[in-house]
């Protein structure tokens, strides 16, 4: 689905996901934060090939699986059997199979299909600041991680180049269409460049060192999501972006994984860089020939490339400037409030999407939020379908006729729509969805060349297939803000989290939405099912 897609893979695609900051201010100077994230990064590969990672696993019952006694009992039981000592605990191993592809890994655009690799032998770090790349060795030959004076003393030169920004920013090739990339990535491979570039897809992973500090949540998402196309190799498996302030996040391609490996990263990342930090403000570089050891990758671009260049900026600063992203925190309750209305939280979320879409445009559309299936082996995701019955009910009794109904009957249907939202997440993540079996069934049937069954020549698959409201939640409290562009031109991208006491929105649209309103609605929708819960009465 992803890798024979052909469209730009900014905005289409790749989503963020922004760190909080270091809770000691200080160890937010880029420099010190830029050394500490790599080292930690490593680090988590290292354990990672090491086999010593903690396995993912889903616990029904954390306060018997999720415990010291059980996990060091579960050590010494063969692997063979040891899943089913988790199941009679009823904690499920989730598949770790994407991890691999975290590190040394790319995305190669290829004529109608693109392609991902992987060298685990490359011992490199990619690094980009002002569009200029750099490499220089972060693992020496045994596979040790090189000393934090030393990483840190190459990050401070890199830091100190005053070299001007280059007038054809090879980056913005990775924003191309991809059939115009592959074609242009191979004039760059027989230009001279194919060594180059191998440093490039190769490295360990890319670091984008960022000049400018973040304004706000609103130029941080906008910076982290695609920011000015200079300064990022989006085809990386992922790209961590450390700005002046220290604000940082990771970018990731999502053809090789799902947000659960990338939250993975993110969520030992910042705990191993704030528990274990490689290196203090205070510390000193390594005194060691950075000029040396790290090298300045130079690109030979004929006349051809560099329009191709130019083009690509052309394109992406003209989609780039008609995206817009707002968000609010709302913070009269949050997780904790719900659960103990007996209230599912992603569902009281949902429901004020779906009611903030009535109230705006007044009319029920297609709704998608994805729900990974890592419980089965090499599973990827299934989507929930949020828009019900229920939810339909539920919001026009909300928005259109309040008075018509006491807090009673809004309690019992709010009650419905969470029940039966918690039987669609239920079922999707245990892979009985219906959006991945008829997608494969599409698939295979073109493979094959069967024509297509009536059933995907429907109008109505078409419309349930066009997700105007297209929704991801994570949470973390690692994890400052996240978010993605809408995945139609005249739908909305809404990143949300339930956090114990508080509900955050981040939402994206293009001119033909306004997502600015739509937050508006999200926070009457949010402030009317608080009151409902509270037994107030709605005001119109």
């Amino acid at each position: 689905m992803y890798l024979s897609a052909r469209d730009s893979i900014v905005l289409n695609f790749n989503p963020f996901m922004a760190f909080n900051p270091d809770p000691k201010s200080e160890y937010n100077d880029q420099l010190t934060r830029a050394t500490n994230m790599t080292v930690s990064a490593i680090r988590f590969l290292k354990t990672l090939r090491a086999g010593l990672l903690e396995p993912e696993v889903f616990h029904l019952n954390p306060a018997r699986s999720d415990t010291d006694t059980f996990k060091k009992l579960i050590r010494f039981v063969p692997s063979s059997l040891s899943w089913y000592g988790a199941y009679l605990v009823n904690a499920y191993p989730l598949d770790m199979s994407q991890y691999f592809r975290l590190f040394n890994s790319t995305r190669l655009p290829r004529p109608i299909r693109d392609e991902l690799v992987t060298d685990e032998k490359a011992r490199h770090l990619l690094v980009l600041r002002k569009g200029h790349f750099y490499v220089f060795d972060v693992l020496d030959q045994d596979g040790n991680i090189v000393s934090a004076s030393e990483i840190q003393a190459h990050l401070k030169y890199i830091l100190s180049d005053n070299s001007p920004a280059p007038a054809f920013p090879l980056a913005y090739l990775t924003t191309e269409n991809r059939d115009v990339w592959a074609e242009l990535r191979q004039k760059l491979v027989s230009g001279g460049n194919e060594e180059t570039l191998r440093k490039v897809d190769s490295a360990v992973f890319c670091l984008c060192l960022d000049d400018f500090p973040m304004k706000d949540l609103v130029h941080l998402s906008h910076n982290m999501l695609h920011g000015d196309g200079t300064n990022r190799w989006f085809d990386k498996s992922f790209n961590l972006i450390i700005a002046k302030d220290g604000a940082a996040a990771l970018h990731f391609e999502h053809a090789w994984g799902d947000g659960v490996a990338v939250l993975r990263l993110l969520n030992e990342m910042f705990k191993d860089s704030i528990q274990a930090p490689a290196v203090s403000p205070q510390s000193q570089p390594a005194r060691t020939d950075s000029p040396a050891a790290v090298q300045k990758l130079n690109f030979k671009l004929n006349d051809a490339l560099k329009t191709g260049i130019s083009t690509a900026k052309e394109k992406f600063d003209a989609i780039v400037k008609t995206l817009t992203i707002n968000f609010i925190q709302f913070r009269r309750g949050g997780k904790e409030f719900l659960k103990k209305q007996k209230l599912s939280p992603d569902s009281v979320a949902q429901l004020a999407f779906q009611m903030a879409f009535l109230r705006q445009y007044g009319q029920t559309v297609a709704t998608y939020e994805s729900c990974s299936t890592a419980a089965f082996k090499h599973g990827r995701t299934e989507t929930i379908r949020p828009a019900s019955i229920f939810t339909k009910r539920c919001s026009e009794a909300f928005v259109r006729e309040p008075s018509q109904h006491s807090t009673g009957e809004l309690q019992q249907m709010m009650a419905e729509c969470s029940k039966y939202h918690g039987q669609l997440t239920k079922e999707a993540a245990m892979g009985q969805g219906f959006d991945r079996h008829l997608f494969a069934l599409r698939y295979l049937a073109a493979a094959k060349g069967i024509v297509l069954p009536e059933l995907y020549l429907d109008p109505a698959y078409g419309q349930i297939n066009h997700n105007i409201l297209s929704t991801s939640t994570l949470s973390s409290p690692a994890v400052n803000i996240g978010g993605f562009a809408p995945v139609v031109p005249d739908g909305f991208g809404i990143a949300y989290a339930v956090h114990d006491n508080w509900i955050g929105c981040n939402v994206s649209s293009y001119p033909g939405r306004n997502a600015r309103e739509f937050l508006q609605c999200v926070e009457k929708a949010l402030e009317d099912i608080f009151d409902a819960i509270e037994g107030k009465c709605i005001k119109t």
